[in-house]
């Protein structure tokens, strides 16, 4: 029998690692490691059971800026938890977004979302299956 699949940790691509991680401590995730504490170039970043790497990346990587990565986060409250971001102050920058999820609504597939962009147009999508 093979091995069953555990864990998932996505890497982000980031322009600037800190500001990244300032972000994600808004979302409230707290930081787990980075490679240098004055300059880092690679960290991770964990909320409950989700960890999320963030890696620099320089200009040459950011050819296709609107080709960024979304990734789907389950959670058990959405509406709980966009309160929280908002609370927070971690969803002012997503009231430009485009995205018809920005709040939390019902989409016609099933399930109850609101979605976020991190600073470098990495999509994150926080859902409740209906």
């Amino acid at each position: 029998m093979p091995s069953a699949l555990e864990s998932i940790q996505p890497v982000l691509m980031s322009r600037d690692v800190t500001v990244s991680v300032r972000f994600y401590e808004c979302l409230g995730f707290t930081l787990a490691f980075q490679d240098n504490p004055l300059d880092p170039r690679y960290a991770g970043v964990v909320r409950d059971r989700v960890e999320l790497h963030l890696q620099w990346q320089d200009a040459e990587q950011w050819a296709y800026p609107i080709d960024r990565p979304t990734y789907r986060l389950g959670v058990q409250d959405v509406d709980a938890l966009y309160a929280e971001l908002q609370e927070r102050g971690a969803l002012a920058g997503n009231a430009n977004s485009s995205s018809p999820w920005r709040k939390p609504g019902d989409t016609p597939w099933g399930t109850r979302e609101f979605h976020v962009q991190d600073p470098d147009g990495n999509g994150l999508q926080f859902y409740r299956a209906g």
